[in-house]
């Protein structure tokens, strides 16, 4: 019987040779060597890979663990006067900043960074409340100014301190503090605003500081300069071994200005605890000498970052220290405008001989408008009527050339004009006339409305720059238009269509209102051969039934203004101050007095300032830094954190100051009060 074949033998069954061994081992031997020779050609190829194509690669990597980059903050250009004095320079600094997303233990950090710094509770709120709001890769500035023992303090605790970078450079100083504020701005971190939109990483290198207001920011690129660069070889924990190379920052350019650095400061001092502002122009260049508003801020304190207490200080002051004052600051010009109400009606052929009764008062349809002087000023022609202010005077002949000519004049005179100046905004005010009013409100121009405008009242309204260069055209009877870089006039201006002997009429009647029988007797300049020649101005804040003007809450008192130009015969300056609440004109004038003593003969200028400042408690630095003293020692820590930008801060001082020139207006509808423009 056939027997089918096991298909599997046995492995005793199968016979072993020698043969057999040999086979299978070179056919083993083969296979791992093959293996083996195959992940040797992949290893090869990978080295060579590594080596050749990836090189550059892997040397940057390898360099960049053993050296460190890092960017050298460029110095700001200087911005200086038109002598070439610093008014924000640098100076060297040793200064702290953290990067919170590299700190391992915050709070510990934090608490030997208050004890080395001696830091209080309020700085430490603020340093706390600015990490909070900040992204994590952004340095937060925590003190600068340091001693060098505190610095050195720091730099040997830097190994249990990581995320605290302290440093030597440079920070931005304005040597008189106040006094230039809101003229120069201040500098400060980068925001994160400011970063998305310009990705540059010099923007988040320790200690470095952009433009935030003024003509800080508003000449960034032209400060900034060029950062340098430092390469140096640190150890695997990146401790510093060796410097290998360091390329120099190239320093910003310099920005000069047309402003006089001591008039500036002097006029911002002379104003003293009064809130309000000076401009003093150069009527033959249209220099801009002098933008001095107050009360201010410090920028050397608000470049920091601004704390809470000393935000609050500035939120809560009635005087609006935040505010611009020079350019958007809007006010009814008061009787300052009656020279160019004067030029209009010459233009319009009225004889400045001819005369009108003034018995203190005027019917214009069925209302009253008083002047100032109730008993009158009896008959009164047009050189009476600028230098005594009379208001019966305009009134009368204004209604008879009407509205049209007098604001055709007033944006002659620079009235409602938005000046092309280095400033990041200004507001230009309002001229009115029939075919605004119809367009703005629906409503017909009244006889009422044109007897408001003619003394500065009603609708009209102004900043203090506006008025400075209204009295420069009118003193010089030339379209000057008013410069702030050095260099930038480029010879006469033309004419401004005044005829000669109008101007003549006008500059002389206003030498009067202070060196004749006028309304500013005690303006006059205690300088022999100088006379000044001005304007004075008292506009209405509130009516009659809450206020007399002169006294009661300071925000229900009148604004005091004065324009003037001098010397009277030969005019080279012009300009206009303002005192907000003043109580009236008397309060303004002298201060324009004392600012024109100190531009001709400073020493008496100085006199006159010291003797004040005893009386005020010292000069505005000395003031500012006793007021917030006594602030913080009573608000303590219980006030609000600051706005998260400084850019909302300053939207909202803008916003207020527009509300606070609609002030008057809601009054327009009504008769002005033209209050005494008469010295008490």
């Amino acid at each position: 019987m056939f027997r089918r074949k096991p298909l599997f033998r046995k492995a005793s069954q199968v016979q072993i040779t020698s043969a057999t061994l040999e086979n299978t081992y070179d056919r083993r031997s083969f296979v791992v060597a093959g293996f083996g020779a195959s992940i040797g050609l992949l290893l090869a190829g990978r080295m060579s890979y590594l080596a050749i194509a990836e090189n550059e690669k892997y040397a940057t990597e390898a360099e960049s663990n053993r050296v460190n980059l890092s960017l050298i903050p460029p110095r700001r250009g200087w911005i200086v006067d038109r002598s070439g004095a610093p008014l924000a320079s640098n100076r060297a600094d040793f200064r702290v900043d953290v990067i919170p997303e590299r700190m391992s233990r915050p709070e510990q950090q934090m608490a030997v960074l208050q004890e080395v710094l001696n830091l209080d509770q309020a700085a430490m709120a603020d340093l706390r409340e600015r990490i909070g709001r900040t992204r994590g890769f952004r340095p937060v500035e925590v003190a600068s100014g340091l001693s060098y023992e505190q610095f050195a303090a720091l730099s040997v605790r830097l190994p249990n301190l990581p995320g605290v970078v302290p440093q030597r450079g440079y920070s931005r100083y304005y040597p008189t503090g106040p006094s230039v504020g809101h003229l120069i701005g201040y500098v400060g971190p980068a925001s994160a605003e400011e970063y998305e939109k310009d990705r540059n990483p010099l923007l988040i290198t320790p200690g470095y500081k952009i433009g935030k207001d003024g003509l800080e920011k508003q000449f960034e690129q032209r400060l900034r300069g060029v950062p340098g660069a430092r390469r140096v070889e640190v150890t695997a924990s990146g401790r510093i071994v060796r410097d290998l190379e360091t390329r120099e920052d190239i320093q910003g350019k310099p920005v000069k200005l047309t402003i006089d650095g001591p008039l500036q400061d002097y006029a911002a001092r002379r104003i003293g605890p009064e809130s309000g502002s000076v401009v003093v122009m150069d009527c033959r260049t249209g220099d801009v000498l002098c933008m001095a508003s107050m009360p201010s801020f410090d920028p050397n304190s608000f470049s920091d970052g601004i704390g809470r207490v000393e935000y609050a200080m500035l939120r809560d002051d009635e005087r609006v220290p935040l505010r611009n004052k020079v350019l958007k600051g809007l006010y009814p010009p008061g009787s300052t405008v009656k020279p160019m109400v004067s030029m209009a009606l010459l233009r319009e052929g009225v004889d400045p001989e001819e005369t009108v009764y003034c018995g203190g008062g005027l019917r214009v349809g069925n209302r009253v408008f008083h002047c100032w002087q109730r008993r009158g000023h009896g008959q009164v022609n047009m050189a009476k009527g600028i230098y005594q202010s009379c208001d019966v005077y305009f009134y009368h002949l204004a209604q008879r050339i009407g509205m049209d000519p007098i604001a055709a004049m007033a944006r002659r005179c620079g009235m409602g004009q938005e000046f092309d100046l280095p400033v990041l905004s200004q507001f230009y005010g309002t001229v009115p006339d029939p075919a605004w009013k119809l367009e703005k409100y629906g409503t017909k121009w009244q006889a009422y409305d044109t007897v408001n405008a003619t003394i500065g009242q009603g609708y009209m309204l102004a900043n203090p720059l506006q008025l400075a260069v209204m009295a420069s055209r009118l003193a010089s009877g030339r379209h000057v238009e008013p410069h702030l870089l050095f260099g930038e006039s480029d010879g006469e201006f033309p004419p401004a269509d005044f005829a000669p002997e109008h101007v003549a009429l006008v500059r002389q009647a206003m030498s009067d209102v202070i060196n004749g029988p006028g309304t500013a007797g005690r303006a006059r300049l205690p300088i022999e051969d100088v006379l000044m020649a001005g304007k004075t101005g008292t506009a209405q804040v509130v009516s009659l039934s809450v206020s007399d003007g002169t006294s009661g809450p300071w925000k229900y008192r009148d604004h005091g203004l004065f324009i003037f130009f001098a010397p009277y015969d030969n005019p080279r300056y012009a300009g206009a101050v303002v005192i907000e609440h003043g109580g009236g004109s008397s309060s303004a004038y002298p201060i324009a007095r004392d600012v024109m003593t100190f531009l001709f003969d400073p020493r008496k200028g100085m006199d006159a300032l010291h003797a004040l400042e005893k009386q005020w408690g010292g000069n505005a630095q000395e003031r500012l830094a006793a007021r917030y003293a006594a602030y913080a020692a009573q608000a303590g820590e219980a006030v609000a954190p600051a706005p998260r930008r400084d850019e909302e801060i300053f939207a909202r001082v803008d916003a207020e100051a527009r509300a606070a020139a609609m002030i008057p207006v809601t009054e327009a509808t009504d008769a002005a009060i033209n209050r005494s423009d008469v010295a008490e």
